[in-house]
Protein backbone atom coordinates (compact mmCIF):
# COMPACT_ATOMS: atom_id res chain seq x y z
CA UNK A 1 0.00 0.00 0.00
CA UNK A 2 2.48 2.45 0.80
CA UNK A 3 4.94 1.67 -2.45
CA UNK A 4 1.25 2.42 -4.44
CA UNK A 5 1.29 5.60 -2.66
CA UNK A 6 4.45 6.53 -3.04
CA UNK A 7 4.47 5.85 -6.61
CA UNK A 8 0.99 7.69 -7.10
CA UNK A 9 2.47 10.88 -5.50
CA UNK A 10 5.66 11.21 -8.11
CA UNK A 11 3.82 10.38 -10.73
CA UNK A 12 1.64 13.14 -9.26
CA UNK A 13 4.62 15.53 -9.27
CA UNK A 14 6.35 14.56 -12.16
CA UNK A 15 2.57 15.06 -14.32
CA UNK A 16 3.04 18.42 -12.24
CA UNK A 17 6.43 19.51 -13.50
CA UNK A 18 5.93 18.66 -17.49
CA UNK A 19 2.50 21.01 -16.99
CA UNK A 20 5.05 23.57 -15.19
CA UNK A 21 7.18 22.71 -18.39
CA UNK A 22 4.38 23.58 -21.48
CA UNK A 23 3.32 26.44 -19.51
CA UNK A 24 6.18 27.98 -19.72
CA UNK A 25 7.64 27.31 -23.02
CA UNK A 26 3.41 28.46 -24.08
CA UNK A 27 4.59 31.73 -22.32
CA UNK A 28 7.76 32.02 -23.98
CA UNK A 29 6.65 31.47 -27.61
CA UNK A 30 4.04 34.27 -26.57
CA UNK A 31 6.31 36.79 -25.63
CA UNK A 32 9.11 36.81 -28.07
CA UNK A 33 6.42 37.75 -30.99
CA UNK A 34 5.83 41.43 -31.38
CA UNK A 35 1.89 41.50 -31.85
CA UNK A 36 -0.04 44.63 -33.34
CA UNK A 37 -4.09 44.90 -31.86
CA UNK A 38 -6.31 47.72 -33.53
CA UNK A 39 -9.40 48.15 -30.92
CA UNK A 40 -13.22 48.88 -32.54
CA UNK A 41 -12.28 52.99 -31.24
CA UNK A 42 -9.88 53.14 -33.53
CA UNK A 43 -6.57 53.30 -31.35
CA UNK A 44 -3.70 50.86 -31.99
CA UNK A 45 -1.20 49.19 -29.77
CA UNK A 46 2.02 47.34 -30.48
CA UNK A 47 3.73 45.11 -28.08
CA UNK A 48 4.41 41.63 -27.11
CA UNK A 49 2.12 39.32 -25.60
CA UNK A 50 2.81 38.72 -21.32
CA UNK A 51 -0.27 37.04 -21.12
CA UNK A 52 -3.21 36.06 -23.32
CA UNK A 53 -6.47 34.07 -22.56
CA UNK A 54 -10.11 33.87 -24.37
CA UNK A 55 -11.30 37.13 -22.95
CA UNK A 56 -7.81 39.35 -22.56
CA UNK A 57 -4.51 40.22 -23.20
CA UNK A 58 -2.01 41.48 -21.68
CA UNK A 59 0.17 43.49 -23.77
CA UNK A 60 3.57 44.86 -23.19
CA UNK A 61 4.73 47.72 -25.16
CA UNK A 62 7.27 50.29 -24.83
CA UNK A 63 5.29 53.63 -24.61
CA UNK A 64 2.47 52.81 -22.03
CA UNK A 65 3.94 49.94 -20.31
CA UNK A 66 1.79 46.89 -19.27
CA UNK A 67 -1.67 47.47 -21.13
CA UNK A 68 -5.14 45.12 -20.55
CA UNK A 69 -6.97 44.42 -23.47
CA UNK A 70 -10.32 42.71 -23.27
CA UNK A 71 -10.99 40.83 -26.73
CA UNK A 72 -13.97 41.65 -27.49
CA UNK A 73 -13.23 44.94 -27.99
CA UNK A 74 -10.49 43.91 -30.18
CA UNK A 75 -10.89 44.18 -34.05
CA UNK A 76 -7.72 43.08 -35.54
CA UNK A 77 -4.47 41.55 -33.87
CA UNK A 78 -1.76 40.46 -36.01
CA UNK A 79 1.52 39.29 -35.71
CA UNK A 80 4.46 41.96 -37.51
CA UNK A 81 6.56 40.47 -39.78
CA UNK A 82 10.56 41.07 -39.09
CA UNK A 83 10.67 42.65 -42.16
CA UNK A 84 8.12 45.47 -41.51
CA UNK A 85 10.32 46.98 -38.73
CA UNK A 86 12.79 49.64 -39.92
CA UNK A 87 15.01 51.07 -37.73
CA UNK A 88 12.98 50.68 -34.80
CA UNK A 89 9.74 51.75 -36.36
CA UNK A 90 7.09 50.03 -38.07
CA UNK A 91 6.26 50.00 -41.35
CA UNK A 92 2.16 50.62 -42.29
CA UNK A 93 0.83 47.66 -43.85
CA UNK A 94 -0.39 48.96 -47.86
CA UNK A 95 -4.23 48.98 -47.69
CA UNK A 96 -4.21 48.35 -51.19
CA UNK A 97 -1.35 45.82 -52.32
CA UNK A 98 -3.59 43.86 -54.61
CA UNK A 99 -3.88 46.82 -57.41
CA UNK A 100 -2.21 49.84 -58.71
CA UNK A 101 -3.75 53.33 -59.73
CA UNK A 102 -6.96 50.77 -61.01
CA UNK A 103 -5.08 47.77 -62.69
CA UNK A 104 -5.19 44.66 -60.38
CA UNK A 105 -2.11 42.56 -59.79
CA UNK A 106 -1.71 38.40 -58.77
CA UNK A 107 -2.15 39.44 -54.85
CA UNK A 108 -5.33 39.01 -53.71
CA UNK A 109 -7.35 39.96 -50.36
CA UNK A 110 -7.32 37.84 -47.31
CA UNK A 111 -10.31 36.73 -45.84
CA UNK A 112 -12.33 39.49 -44.27
CA UNK A 113 -9.87 42.39 -45.29
CA UNK A 114 -11.58 44.93 -47.77
CA UNK A 115 -11.51 48.68 -48.29
CA UNK A 116 -13.55 51.12 -50.47
CA UNK A 117 -11.74 53.40 -52.93
CA UNK A 118 -13.03 56.26 -54.51
CA UNK A 119 -11.84 58.41 -57.07
CA UNK A 120 -12.53 62.06 -58.05
CA UNK A 121 -15.68 61.87 -56.36
CA UNK A 122 -17.45 60.08 -58.82
CA UNK A 123 -15.71 56.93 -58.90
CA UNK A 124 -16.69 54.82 -56.47
CA UNK A 125 -15.89 50.70 -55.53
CA UNK A 126 -15.86 48.40 -52.34
CA UNK A 127 -13.83 45.08 -52.51
CA UNK A 128 -13.75 42.24 -49.68
CA UNK A 129 -12.14 38.84 -49.64
CA UNK A 130 -14.30 35.83 -49.55
CA UNK A 131 -11.57 33.60 -48.99
CA UNK A 132 -7.99 34.00 -48.85
CA UNK A 133 -7.72 33.06 -52.77
CA UNK A 134 -11.19 34.70 -53.57
CA UNK A 135 -12.49 38.47 -53.65
CA UNK A 136 -15.39 40.43 -54.92
CA UNK A 137 -16.02 44.05 -55.11
CA UNK A 138 -18.84 46.32 -56.40
CA UNK A 139 -18.51 49.63 -57.94
CA UNK A 140 -20.84 52.33 -59.38
CA UNK A 141 -20.85 55.90 -60.90
CA UNK A 142 -23.89 57.46 -59.35
CA UNK A 143 -24.82 59.86 -61.78
CA UNK A 144 -28.28 59.27 -61.02
CA UNK A 145 -27.73 62.04 -58.04
CA UNK A 146 -26.63 64.56 -61.11
CA UNK A 147 -29.88 65.05 -63.02
CA UNK A 148 -30.53 61.04 -63.39
CA UNK A 149 -28.16 60.28 -66.23
CA UNK A 150 -27.37 56.86 -66.99
CA UNK A 151 -25.33 54.93 -64.35
CA UNK A 152 -22.77 52.46 -64.92
CA UNK A 153 -22.39 49.96 -62.25
CA UNK A 154 -19.98 46.38 -62.14
CA UNK A 155 -18.98 43.71 -60.54
CA UNK A 156 -15.22 42.52 -59.83
CA UNK A 157 -14.18 39.21 -59.24
CA UNK A 158 -10.90 38.26 -58.95
CA UNK A 159 -9.22 34.70 -57.69
CA UNK A 160 -5.46 35.02 -57.04
CA UNK A 161 -2.97 31.85 -56.18
CA UNK A 162 1.05 31.81 -54.89
CA UNK A 163 3.56 29.95 -57.19
CA UNK A 164 6.34 30.86 -54.69
CA UNK A 165 4.62 32.61 -51.78
CA UNK A 166 5.34 36.49 -51.35
CA UNK A 167 7.36 36.41 -54.33
CA UNK A 168 5.46 34.90 -57.28
CA UNK A 169 1.60 35.59 -57.86
CA UNK A 170 -0.91 34.53 -60.38
CA UNK A 171 -4.74 35.39 -60.93
CA UNK A 172 -7.61 35.82 -63.24
CA UNK A 173 -10.60 37.70 -62.68
CA UNK A 174 -13.37 40.23 -64.89
CA UNK A 175 -14.84 43.09 -64.41
CA UNK A 176 -18.94 42.55 -65.22
CA UNK A 177 -20.49 45.62 -65.64
CA UNK A 178 -24.11 47.40 -67.00
CA UNK A 179 -25.65 50.88 -67.37
CA UNK A 180 -28.96 51.25 -65.17
CA UNK A 181 -31.79 52.18 -67.48
CA UNK A 182 -30.01 51.20 -70.75
CA UNK A 183 -29.15 47.57 -70.33
CA UNK A 184 -26.84 45.61 -71.90
CA UNK A 185 -23.56 44.62 -70.85
CA UNK A 186 -19.82 45.36 -71.01
CA UNK A 187 -16.39 44.35 -69.72
CA UNK A 188 -13.23 42.64 -70.19
CA UNK A 189 -12.11 39.39 -68.89
CA UNK A 190 -8.20 39.63 -67.62
CA UNK A 191 -4.82 37.44 -66.11
CA UNK A 192 -1.95 39.04 -64.34
CA UNK A 193 1.32 37.53 -63.31
CA UNK A 194 3.28 39.46 -60.69
CA UNK A 195 6.81 38.58 -59.66
CA UNK A 196 8.11 40.83 -56.27
CA UNK A 197 6.13 41.09 -52.60
CA UNK A 198 3.28 42.98 -51.98
CA UNK A 199 5.60 45.98 -51.25
CA UNK A 200 7.70 45.82 -54.40
CA UNK A 201 6.78 44.15 -57.75
CA UNK A 202 6.02 44.40 -61.30
CA UNK A 203 3.07 42.71 -62.89
CA UNK A 204 2.12 41.99 -66.42
CA UNK A 205 -1.41 41.34 -67.55
CA UNK A 206 -3.30 40.63 -70.29
CA UNK A 207 -7.43 41.40 -71.11
CA UNK A 208 -9.85 41.00 -74.05
CA UNK A 209 -12.99 43.55 -73.78
CA UNK A 210 -15.77 42.36 -74.36
CA UNK A 211 -19.64 44.55 -75.31
CA UNK A 212 -22.43 42.21 -75.19
CA UNK A 213 -21.78 39.29 -76.74
CA UNK A 214 -18.98 41.01 -79.20
CA UNK A 215 -15.22 40.70 -78.34
CA UNK A 216 -12.50 43.07 -78.76
CA UNK A 217 -10.52 41.58 -81.78
CA UNK A 218 -6.96 42.61 -80.40
CA UNK A 219 -5.66 42.43 -76.33
CA UNK A 220 -5.08 44.68 -74.03
CA UNK A 221 -1.48 44.54 -72.31
CA UNK A 222 -0.95 45.84 -68.97
CA UNK A 223 2.53 46.41 -67.32
CA UNK A 224 2.75 48.17 -63.73
CA UNK A 225 5.07 48.17 -60.75
CA UNK A 226 5.01 49.24 -56.83
CA UNK A 227 7.78 50.16 -54.89
CA UNK A 228 7.97 50.97 -51.12
CA UNK A 229 10.18 54.05 -50.68
CA UNK A 230 9.73 54.63 -46.81
CA UNK A 231 7.48 54.30 -44.17
CA UNK A 232 4.66 55.73 -45.73
CA UNK A 233 5.45 56.17 -49.62
CA UNK A 234 5.15 54.31 -53.15
CA UNK A 235 5.79 54.86 -56.62
CA UNK A 236 3.48 53.47 -58.68
CA UNK A 237 3.43 53.23 -62.46
CA UNK A 238 0.22 51.68 -64.48
CA UNK A 239 0.49 51.49 -68.20
CA UNK A 240 -1.83 50.08 -70.77
CA UNK A 241 -1.47 49.19 -74.45
CA UNK A 242 -4.57 49.07 -76.32
CA UNK A 243 -4.80 47.04 -79.06
CA UNK A 244 -8.20 48.36 -81.63
CA UNK A 245 -7.63 46.23 -84.76
CA UNK A 246 -5.89 49.04 -87.09
CA UNK A 247 -4.11 51.39 -84.02
CA UNK A 248 -2.93 51.21 -81.05
CA UNK A 249 -3.22 53.67 -77.83
CA UNK A 250 -0.62 53.84 -75.83
CA UNK A 251 -1.36 55.28 -71.69
CA UNK A 252 1.18 55.45 -69.51
CA UNK A 253 1.21 56.82 -65.82
CA UNK A 254 3.45 57.64 -63.28
CA UNK A 255 2.21 58.88 -59.49
CA UNK A 256 2.79 57.86 -56.06
CA UNK A 257 1.02 56.54 -52.76
CA UNK A 258 0.76 57.55 -49.18
CA UNK A 259 -0.32 55.05 -46.77
CA UNK A 260 -1.34 56.52 -42.79
CA UNK A 261 -3.12 54.20 -40.43
CA UNK A 262 -6.46 54.06 -41.93
CA UNK A 263 -6.65 55.58 -44.98
CA UNK A 264 -4.16 55.88 -47.92
CA UNK A 265 -4.25 58.32 -51.40
CA UNK A 266 -3.17 57.87 -54.38
CA UNK A 267 -1.69 60.50 -56.93
CA UNK A 268 -0.13 60.70 -60.35
CA UNK A 269 -0.69 61.78 -64.06
CA UNK A 270 -1.92 59.38 -67.39
CA UNK A 271 -0.41 60.38 -70.11
CA UNK A 272 -1.71 59.07 -73.80
CA UNK A 273 0.29 58.17 -76.92
CA UNK A 274 -1.64 57.54 -80.01
CA UNK A 275 0.06 58.34 -83.78
CA UNK A 276 -1.35 61.82 -85.10
CA UNK A 277 -1.72 63.27 -81.16
CA UNK A 278 0.17 65.94 -81.34
CA UNK A 279 -0.41 68.02 -78.07
CA UNK A 280 0.82 66.49 -75.06
CA UNK A 281 -1.79 65.16 -72.91
CA UNK A 282 -1.91 64.90 -68.88
CA UNK A 283 -4.74 63.29 -66.70
CA UNK A 284 -4.68 63.95 -63.03
CA UNK A 285 -5.46 61.22 -60.88
CA UNK A 286 -6.80 61.22 -57.13
CA UNK A 287 -8.03 58.50 -55.07
CA UNK A 288 -8.05 57.69 -51.45
CA UNK A 289 -8.41 53.99 -50.12
CA UNK A 290 -10.43 53.42 -46.79
CA UNK A 291 -9.93 50.01 -45.62
CA UNK A 292 -12.18 47.81 -43.30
Amino acid sequence: MAYNMKTFIIGCVALLMLGMHSSQAQSVQDTTQLWRFVTKDGNEYVGKIFHRTQHEVVLKTNQLGMITLQMADVKKAQPIEVEKLVDGEIWIENPQATRYFWAPNGYGLKRGEGYYQNVWVFFNQASVGLSDHFSIGAGVVPLFLFGGGPTPVWLTPKFSLPVVKDKFQVGGGALLGTVLGEGGVFGIAYGVTTIGSRDKNLNLGIGYGFTGDEWANAPTITLSGMLRTGRRGYVLTENYFIGTGGESLILLSVGGRTVWPGISLDYGAFIPLEAGLDTFIAIPWLGLVVPF
